[in-house]
């Protein structure tokens, strides 16, 4: 039976509904991930649980180790990755307490690692369409069930962060035809990729950034909607878990043509370093 993976972001910390709890630390050789993995059962169903800021948020995005989280999460097993994050509206149609589900991003994040493959060895995996769309149409379906208002096919830009956008970038960012944004979920969508694991995010809208010159957003009233999202999310996440299927998907053969370094001249450590990612 596959794994599902769950990323928790701003105000999913846990989920309360887990049976049979484990605690699993991993250190993993990009140092360690955000917190302990949580793995446990949900409707007698296998999950691995992370706080992709820690327990109490205390890591802020552009600090996340995004690349110790996947490889993580890889090693305990989990086949595929849910990730739930809290991000602003971009569009009217899209409002506080909506659920949007992603399909494309674009990158405006600087000094991330977000590849396994340094030190002497290259890979280039295909990311035209960055997320499973399997498991995307999935969430689609069952998101749409719990609420209603759910969007499908947007795009998410991602910044650094913490801080949240001028007036002038949000303008620039509406007129490129982004949907929604965040700061944390493009590193894991590449990451993900090149571990050969399913992926696809939960957006929980909470603002409209600051291009509606009335609704500057803040991170107090951000709070507010948070609280009301995440419990849509949890029941999101049970409805998925009873949806779920782990037939092969083309997301794990994302390798297959893709390393262009002769393994002759790989170093060991970096080949026996990146053995779970290059499983096959």
């Amino acid at each position: 039976m596959g794994i599902l993976g769950v990323i928790g972001g701003s105000g999913l910390y846990e989920l309360e509904e887990l049976k049979n709890i484990e605690e699993i630390q991993v250190d993993t050789p990009f140092g360690r991930p955000s917190d302990v993995l949580i793995k446990g059962e949900l409707h007698g169903k296998p999950v691995i649980f992370l706080p992709r800021h820690g327990k109490n948020h205390r890591i802020p995005p552009s600090d996340v180790n995004y690349r110790a989280n996947i490889y993580a999460l890889k090693v305990a097993g989990v086949r595929k990755i849910l990730s739930v994050s809290a991000v602003g509206s971009m569009r009217e149609e899209i409002r506080p307490g909506d659920m949007v589900i992603v399909s494309q991003f674009i990158d405006r994040t600087s000094g991330r690692k977000s590849t396994f493959f340094t030190d002497n060895i290259v890979a280039h995996v295909s990311f035209a369409d960055p997320v499973c769309k399997k498991l995307s149409e999935i969430l689609y379906n069952v998101s749409k069930k719990i609420r209603e208002r759910t969007h499908r096919d947007a795009t998410y830009i991602c910044i650094n962060g913490p801080q949240f956008s001028t007036r002038a970038e949000s303008h620039l960012y509406r007129s490129w035809g982004v949907d929604i944004i965040g700061m944390t979920n493009l590193p894991e969508a590449k990451l993900a990729r090149e571990a050969g694991i399913c992926y696809a995010t939960l957006a929980l809208a909470t603002d409209y950034d600051c291009w509606r010159e009335a609704d500057d957003v803040n991170a107090f009233d951000v709070v507010k909607i948070i609280k009301q999202n995440v419990e849509t999310a949890k029941k999101i996440v049970i409805e998925l878990l009873d949806n779920l299927t782990f037939e092969e998907c083309e997301c794990q053969h994302s390798l297959d043509y893709a390393l262009l370094t002769n393994k002759d001249v790989v170093p060991e450590e970096t080949w026996e370093r990146l053995k779970p990612i290059i499983d096959k």
